[in-house]
Formats: structure tokens, C-alpha cells, sequence
């Protein structure tokens, strides 16, 4: 039998190792910049056309590389950072396995220009597909200039994976900035298609943060400061008022190196417990520093998982400084009021009560005085008190009286609007007969309708049916490009660093379908002129920050997609929220409208809307 197992040819190894190594152009930026980092560099420049599609090249002033050095770079595991295994545990550079240069090579046509301080001239590689088409002595300035081209093109199938140049350069973005944000000692300079996106001079590291993410910044961060035998952390916590569900800028970074982790995660979050509300986020920016010997970053290609040997300890420590921080800056409030006992005032649904009596007293009024003079007053404030619990008393005997007539007020309905919904799916209702003034709604909790159809009883959530409807309408109106737009009074200004730049450009288009007018006004700052009508009372400049945030978040460069995404956004930001108490005509048109949608049983997420109760069922609750 003959053998069947063989060597792969380097080339193809080089294929499957850019596999894993480089995926999009962010990944050759992240792999040349931490090179140009590690050659010590004090000025790193990339530019990149078509977001990294067509051509990257980072060029820095680092230690440079002689003619040998320049031709083993490009050969797999060749590296001058490690010598033996035992090295991977005293790791104090960003690279080490000697893949990225193999890996990038692979894919895509690559020009080094390079040489050594002290050296009167360098040498210029030219490689594609791994094979070096030529080498020869030239004179350029000292360090090392990569010029990438033509990414994937021999391997079309990944070129086709890559998304629209707007998602693409947000990634790019993205790396780019993790590494900036860990090296405030290196000027940083970004190009894109030849406009400066980002020029970061030599800077402390707070001022580098603002650099980045704009000068709002400095108003919401605190500093955290915690030094032990095992680790020491540093950097910054944002305040508490600032959570909020998306956009947050949330790092973690361990002997200059970015990581995801989640746990310790869990640890910064679990500080902020009952200070902010469940589901919202904080930004931060964490700084570690261990023993390289107690930490693995060899367990991913991406380098960005690491495993820390006392990480129970770590997060021990951690969760103990973000909580003095935040301690320490008064943010954790020093009275927690129990709202427990509080009473459970029931919301109804008649007309809306009369305001309450409002309550005068005068500058001299004292509460334990009854006899004369300011006795008066306090009798007075005594008998407006008894009014108002007399209203409290009477809304309470309404609601009573609302109960009480469910069941006739629903059996005249029954007559009237026919079957509408079993089991939770509903046909499509005839909106007049929605609207007719002898139908009933009920609401219930400030959060469902209660109707009867003749099956049973229906129960509608409010909130989501508000959904249902407002999406309906946007995305019709991004469709046809018809959405009407309000004019502000005083146009809103919303700041946008540049990965959100790239996003904001791609749907810009859509928000002006909606009825948003943005005028671009320099620095990443924008003007909100107008917004669509109907939203009245809502923060626009919150609402687009969320619509940019949820296009990035999803990174789905299809059109359809990212419009509904937006309208989505939008019917959640201005729908009815749970509490909110409806009049009788309110509940009608929302229910008539609902019934119109061509999807009124579930939200466009997918999320119930309505569901009935069978009328058997009701009946056998009360059979014994």
C-alpha cells in the first residue's frame, strides 16, 4: 500500500495559516502596526485606499532590518522575538509567532522598503503569492515601509467575503485604535484615500483618549489606581448618569496588548449594580500589568484571548477598585431607599382625573400649632390632604366598577367585531370596525389592551403594537424616500469619532429617507437640522447615535438589512412605553392601525404581540 501522507507545498501552508491570521484588511493593519510597535518605533503612518481593499501601507521610523533579515521575515515562524518555547512565558512583544508576514504575503502582492540605522542605503523586496519576484539595494529613509495590494487576489472565494468599504474601514478604524489607545508614547497618523482621519502626536493617555473619542469624554471618566504584588491596574471608569445601551467605548488591555474578557467584565459591571439601569453599559478604559509569566496569549491567531493564572484573584481586585473609584467620587449614593412597601396605585382607564388640589402654605406654617393663627393653615393643608385621598379613594372605587362591568362590556362586543384572533394568530381587521365607538378596550397595568372577539378574550401588548405600527410607516417612507421632515429651531451638534465617521456616511442616505437633515460640519461633527415628524419629545441626537451603533454592531453590508434596522430603531425609540395610560380613543386607533399592518401578530424582531385567551378555558377556570 502506498503512502498517503505527504509535506504541503509552503505556499499552501502560508494559505491556510492567512486563514486565521488575516481576514480582512484590519488584520494586515493590526499585524504591520504591531511589528512597526515592537521595531520601536516613535511615528507610525498608515494609509489606505478603498479601505484596504486596493492598497495598504504602514510606514514607520523603527529599527529597520538589513538585507538578510528583510528576505527571512517573509518565511513561516522565522521571527527575532522568541528563541525557545520557554520565551512564549516572557513575552514583552506584540508579536512572536513569525506568521503575519508568511500569512500576509500569501494573499497579496507586498513592496518592503527598509534599512538599518547607520546603514547608508536599504534593500526593496518584491513578493506575490509568497514568491519573491525581486531584491535589490535602494536608498530610502531609515525603518520600514509595507505597501500591501490586491488583498485576496488568489484566493477570489475570501475576496467576496469582504464587505462594502464603509464596513471594512470601521474595522480598520477599530485596530487602529485599540493600538493607539496602548501607546500614547507613539504618534499615530491615519489616511484614507488621502483625508486625515486621525493625527495623534505624542500625548498622555487621557488626552489620548479624548483624541479619539472626542473631548465629551473628559467630563465622564474617573481614574482608577490599584498597585499589588500580583497586578496593577490603571486607567479610567466612566461615571454612572453616562450608561447607556449602546456606543459605549469598553477596553481591557494586559502588558500593552488589547484583549476581550469577559468575565473580568462581569467584574466592572457588577460595581455599577443598582447605579445604573439593568442592560445598560458604561465605558472604561483598563489598564493591566502582570507577570508575563502568568498569562498565555498563545491560545488564539488573533492573540486578543488570554488566560490568566489568577484570575479569581485578579477580578477580586479589580471589582474592589472600580467600586473605591466610584466610592471615592461620590458616585455610589450614600441613602438606598427601599421601595418595597411602597403602594401599588392600580393604572385604570376612564378619563384622565382632575389634577389634585394644590396645597398653599404659608412662610410661618407649623404642623404642631392648632389652636389660632397658623393653626388655620395647617387646617386648611389637613382638609386639601382629605380631599386628595378622597380622590384616591374614588379612583380606586372606579377601577372596581370597571371590573365589575368586563364582562357585559365585552359580551356586547363579541357581537360587533366577530373573530378576530385565536390562539395568538389574528386575522386582518377591518379598521373601521376596530375604530367603532361601541367597542370596548380595557387596559390593564398600563402595559396590555384586554378586548373581547369571539372566541375569547384578547390581550394586546401596547408597547409592541406602537412597534408594529411605527415600523410599518418608516420603512415604507425609506423605501420610497418620502419621509417628512420637521426643521428644529435650534439644530442639535452630535460629535462622531472616526470608526463611526465611515458608518454614519454609508446610512446617511437612509436617514434622510426617514427625515433626518445632518449637515456635516467638520471634525466629525454634525448638525441635526431637521428630524421626522412624530417624535416629538425624543433626544434626535440619541436616536441617531443608536441607528449608527446597531448598523455597526450587526456588520451586514445588505441594504434591506441595515434600512430595516434603522426603522426599527426608530419605532422603538418613539412608541408608547409600558405605563403610559391611553384613552379609549387612543387604544381604538392603535388597535386600528394594528389590524392594517399586513403582520399585526408579531414585532419585526419577531416578539408576540397579541394572544387570546379561549373562552373554555376562562369558563373552567371558574367551573368548581
Amino acid at each position: 500500500m502506498s503512502d498517503i501522507i505527504h509535506l504541503l507545498p509552503d505556499s499552501v501552508a502560508n494559505q491556510i495559516a492567512a486563514g486565521e491570521v488575516i481576514q480582512r484588511p484590519a488584520s494586515v493593519i493590526k499585524e504591520l502596526v504591531e511589528n512597526a510597535v515592537d521595531a520601536d518605533a516613535k511615528e507610525i503612518h498608515v494609509l489606505v485606499t478603498d479601505a484596504g481593499k486596493t492598497s495598504i501601507q504602514v510606514i514607520d521610523d523603527g529599527k529597520g532590518m538589513s538585507e538578510t533579515d528583510a528576505r527571512l521575515a517573509f518565511e513561516r515562524h522565522a521571527t527575532s522575538k522568541i528563541r525557545e518555547a520557554s520565551d512564549l512565558f516572557a513575552l514583552h512583544t506584540m508579536g512572536f509567532r513569525g506568521e503575519a508576514l508568511a500569512s500576509i504575503a500569501a494573499v497579496a502582492e507586498v513592496e518592503l522598503k527598509t534599512r538599518l540605522a547607520g546603514e547608508e542605503l536599504g534593500t526593496r523586496l518584491l513578493l506575490s503569492g509568497s514568491r519573491v519576484e525581486s531584491q535589490e539595494v535602494v536608498s530610502c529613509p531609515q525603518g520600514s515601509n509595507f505597501t500591501v495590494k490586491n488583498l485576496f487576489f488568489n484566493v477570489p472565494a475570501r475576496r467576496r467575503f469582504l464587505k462594502t468599504n464603509s464596513t471594512e474601514l470601521s474595522n480598520v478604524l477599530t485596530e487602529f485604535e485599540r493600538i493607539a489607545l496602548v501607546h500614547p508614547d507613539i504618534a499615530f497618523y491615519l489616511y484614507s484615500n488621502d483625508s486625515e482621519l486621525f493625527n495623534l502626536p505624542v500625548m498622555p493617555l487621557r488626552q489620548r483618549i479624548m483624541a479619539i473619542f472626542g473631548k465629551k469624554l473628559n467630563q465622564q471618566l474617573l481614574s482608577i489606581e490599584v498597585d499589588t504584588t500580583l497586578v496593577k491596574i490603571s486607567g479610567f471608569i466612566a461615571k454612572p448618569e453616562t450608561a447607556r445601551k449602546k456606543g459605549t467605548h469598553q477596553y481591557f488591555f494586559v502588558n500593552g496588548r488589547y484583549m476581550r474578557h469577559p468575565y473580568f467584565h462581569k467584574a466592572v459591571m457588577g460595581a455599577y449594580e443598582h447605579l445604573i439601569p439593568t442592560g445598560e453599559q458604561i465605558s472604561y478604559f483598563i489598564y493591566f500589568e502582570v507577570d508575563p509569566a502568568n498569562i498565555d496569549v498563545n491560545i488564539h491567531p488573533t492573540k486578543t484571548e488570554i488566560k490568566f493564572e489568577n484570575e479569581q484573584a485578579i477580578w477580586q481586585i479589580l471589582s474592589a477598585a472600580v467600586k473605591e473609584t466610584l466610592g471615592k467620587f461620590n458616585a455610589v449614593p450614600s441613602i438606598d431607599f427601599d421601595a418595597a412597601d411602597m403602594p401599588d396605585i392600580p393604572v385604570f382607564n376612564q378619563e384622565r382625573p382632575a389634577a389634585p388640589p394644590q396645597l398653599h402654605y404659608s412662610s410661618d406654617f407649623n404642623p404642631f400649632k392648632s389652636s389660632s393663627g397658623v393653626g388655620r393653615n395647617y387646617s386648611r393643608s389637613q382638609t386639601n390632604w382629605e380631599g386628595l385621598y378622597a380622590g384616591l379613594e374614588k379612583s380606586s372605587r372606579m377601577n372596581e366598577a370597571l371590573d365589575s362591568e368586563i364582562p357585559d362590556s365585552l359580551g356586547k362586543q363579541d357581537e360587533e367585531m366577530g373573530e378576530v384572533a385565536s390562539h395568538g394568530e389574528a386575522s386582518l381587521l377591518n379598521n373601521d370596525a376596530a375604530a367603532a365607538p361601541s367597542v370596548q378596550y380595557l387596559q390593564f397595568k398600563g402595559r396590555f389592551i384586554l378586548t373581547s372577539v369571539k372566541s375569547g378574550l384578547m390581550i394586546i401588548d401596547q408597547h409592541r403594537a406602537h412597534v408594529r405600527v411605527l415600523f410599518d410607516r418608516y420603512i415604507e417612507q425609506i423605501r420610497r424616500g418620502q419621509g417628512t421632515s420637521q426643521g428644529v429651531l435650534f439644530p442639535e451638534i452630535i460629535q462622531f469619532p472616526p470608526s463611526e465617521m465611515a458608518m454614519l456616511e454609508s446610512i446617511q442616505g437612509d436617514l434622510s429617507a426617514i427625515g433626518f437633515e445632518l449637515t456635516s460640519l467638520g471634525g466629525g461633527s454634525y448638525a441635526i437640522n431637521g428630524v421626522p415628524a412624530g417624535i416629538e419629545g425624543l433626544d434626535p441626537v440619541e436616536l441617531v447615535q443608536n441607528m449608527v451603533h446597531t448598523a455597526m454592531e450587526k456588520g451586514n453590508d445588505v441594504k434591506e438589512d441595515v434600512q430595516t434596522r434603522l426603522a426599527l430603531t426608530l419605532a422603538r425609540a418613539a412608541a408608547i412605553v409600558y405605563g403610559q395610560v391611553l384613552t379609549t380613543d387612543e387604544m381604538s386607533n392603535l388597535i386600528g392601525q394594528l389590524f392594517v399592518s399586513p403582520s399585526p401578530n408579531y414585532t419585526p424582531d419577531g416578539h408576540l404581540i397579541l394572544s387570546t385567551i379561549k373562552e373554555e378555558e376562562i369558563t373552567k377556570l371558574f367551573a368548581k
